[in-house]
């Protein structure tokens, strides 16, 4: 069966690998970020998820988050305990601000688009890549409890100090739009991506029914909306004045 789940890697997915939704977002970042720009990594963390480390790339990276492990974050130039409430930075401080899978984790996150907003420079960019809430695996986890969530990640090979509650109050286009709406961002981009189906890589049955899903919501429109990843482009107007919702962008997988 592992033979199997091999073919259909090297058959169907030769170009994917491990955490490409990270890879990917990656690119996003760094193709945004100039040399003399500070920028805030919005839930650094212990800076597990190499793909973000963008240090050097910039003048100044910063990050936050409410594990304490984020002070000692070697992608950070400095890091601070806080929370995307609460952001424990000055108004006007970033260029750009960041986050890889957090939004999924904001119980109130109309009040952390507003603190993003906030700290960032008239003009910044807020990037972010969250799951899409419409898609099958956090559809799953919304009906199943934390410790259920803590037994796939040590599966996967996380720890459970590094799986944290989901509230998904964030992850559809339509809920990005809204929350925008009410911080005054304007909305440059959101593309929902899907691609290799990595939560059920775990069997060849499993991989082949992951298999036809992706092929499904890449090739009919209209099951677009039910790809897995989201990645978002906002920005904070520089003066005030009308905002604009500029392009919306489904991504197959290519």
């Amino acid at each position: 069966m592992r033979n199997l789940v091999r073919w259909i890697d090297e058959r169907f997915y030769s170009d994917f690998h491990d955490n490409w939704d990270d890879e990917l977002f990656r690119r996003t970042v760094v193709e945004t970020v100039q040399r003399d720009w500070t920028v805030l990594d919005l839930g650094a963390g212990a800076g597990i998820v190499r793909q973000m480390n963008i240090r050097g790339r910039a003048l100044r990276v910063c990050g936050i988050d409410p594990d304490p492990r984020v002070l000692t974050n070697a992608a950070l130039d400095e890091g601070r305990v806080g929370v995307a409430e609460n952001i424990p930075f000055d108004d006007n401080s970033f260029d750009v601000v960041f986050s890889d899978n957090v939004l999924e984790h904001l119980r109130t996150p109309l009040a952390a688009f507003r603190e993003v907003w906030r700290t960032l420079k008239p003009g910044g960019t807020f990037l972010f890549k969250t799951p899409n809430r419409l898609h099958y695996v956090p559809l799953l986890a919304q009906l199943t409890p934390h410790a259920a969530h803590e037994f796939v990640g040590r599966l996967r090979g996380r720890a459970e100090a590094d799986t944290f509650p989901t509230h998904y109050r964030a992850n559809t286009p339509a809920a990005i739009r809204r929350l925008a709406r009410r911080a005054h961002f304007t909305v440059d981009e959101v593309r929902l991506i899907e691609g290799r189906p990595e939560y059920l890589r775990m069997t060849a049955l499993t991989y082949v029914a992951g298999l036809a899903y992706e092929r499904l919501v890449n090739s009919v429109p209209p099951l677009s909306q039910f790809r897995v990843v989201m990645i978002g482009r906002l920005t904070k107007p520089i003066c005030g004045g009308p905002r604009s919702e500029r392009r919306f962008e489904h991504v197959a997988n290519n």
